[in-house]
């Protein structure tokens, strides 16, 4: 009886290891299908994206700029078909008809095109160079450029960004929150030296440091505005982020924008006195400047760490201060930032200059 069980306890043992070894040779086998099938994926995407003709990643994917730099996007051939053209265009997916075409080349000459070809070349340090050249940057030459090489079979492409580096600020009119259709946000934008922003502007300003409750107009006409510090007024207790209006028409629906500015040639100073609007004016004149734009006063900050505890006259109306250290005393507000008065009565004689030359 006892060699019974015993016959029958190892036979069960018998077939739980067999059962258990089945198991470990279909988990094998398993395992072996799906590394199987994720080595032909990966190796089927690679072949996919793989060029022949043009050096993908282009060295950078990213270029960085200020206002008036001169900028290379890059673009290295491997090698050569018999008979291609290079052409450069920059991509704008709103743009109604032809595509923004910028330069066109081949092996023996090039050809610019448009306004930003008046400030472009072919770097052309190689045989292989392709790379684009653009001198003297302005805040609208940020964006995504496709370097294409055509050859009529195998046409292919890389794409780099050009990044201009600036400061984003919130802008609402003199005459109160909520005025400005699209057009006039762009305007006010570029009356104020700079241009309206657009959301990766934004998102970048937002994660260093922007926290603004009222919403404004972007580029591709939506609306939006960026929260550090949830509050009741401003969205309610939700996570900190960029809040979004979505797109609005862009003629009859009213808000305040976001402009993007970047280093200027000139110089901010500063005039002390108490003066009106006017005599701030008179003041900077008489030292062979103007009074200052938002977006040069905001540039002087950014660029220039420009620092100073004392209320001034803008060209706008407007009287604010830049403070890069911040102080008790210089506002109280614990991060360096432009604080502004508003637009006080321009007859007042109470605030210095801010000029600009």
């Amino acid at each position: 009886m006892i060699g019974q069980l015993l016959l029958l306890t190892l036979s069960g043992a018998g077939r739980a290891t067999a059962f258990m070894m089945n198991c470990a040779v279909l988990l094998l086998l398993t395992s072996s299908c799906f590394t199987w099938s994720s080595v032909i994926y990966t190796s089927g995407r690679e072949a996919a994206t793989k060029l022949k003709y043009l050096l993908d990643p282009p060295v950078y994917a990213e270029v960085v700029g200020r206002r008036g730099d001169n900028i290379t996007l890059p673009c290295i051939l491997r090698t050569k078909p018999i008979h291609y053209k290079v052409k450069w265009t920059k991509l704008e997916p709103e743009r109604v008809g032809p595509e923004n075409i910028i330069m066109m080349s081949n092996a023996h000459a090039f050809k610019p095109y448009g306004h930003l070809g008046r400030r472009a070349s072919l770097r052309e340090a190689h045989a292989m160079d392709a790379s684009l050249q653009i001198s003297h940057l302005n805040l609208e030459d940020g964006g995504t450029y496709r370097c294409e090489l055509v050859n009529g079979i195998e046409d292919e492409s890389v794409a780099i960004t050009l990044r201009i580096e600036g400061v984003v600020f919130p802008y609402q009119s003199p005459n109160g929150r909520y005025r400005f259709t699209f057009h006039e946000a762009k305007q006010t934008c570029a009356e104020q030296d700079g241009t309206i922003a657009s959301y990766s502007q934004l998102y970048q300003a937002w994660t260093e440091g922007l926290d603004w409750c009222n919403a404004g107009w972007l580029q591709d006409a939506t609306v939006h505005y960026p929260i550090i510090h949830p509050r009741a007024v401003c969205g309610g207790g939700t996570l900190p982020g960029i809040r979004s209006y979505g797109p609005k028409d862009k003629n009859r629906d009213r808000f305040d924008t976001f402009c993007f500015t970047s280093q200027t040639s000139g110089a901010v100073f500063y005039i002390p006195g108490s003066f009106s609007f006017e005599q701030a004016g008179h003041a900077c004149r008489r030292q062979g400047a103007e009074l200052a734009l938002i977006g040069q006063l905001y540039s002087a900050w950014r660029f220039q760490k420009y620092d100073q505890c004392d209320g001034g006259w803008l060209k706008d109306g407007s009287v604010r201060f830049p403070i890069s250290n911040p102080r008790e005393r210089c506002g109280g507000l614990p991060e360096p930032g432009v604080r502004s008065f508003g637009f006080p009565n321009k007859m007042l004689h109470l605030y210095g200059a801010y000029c600009y030359r």
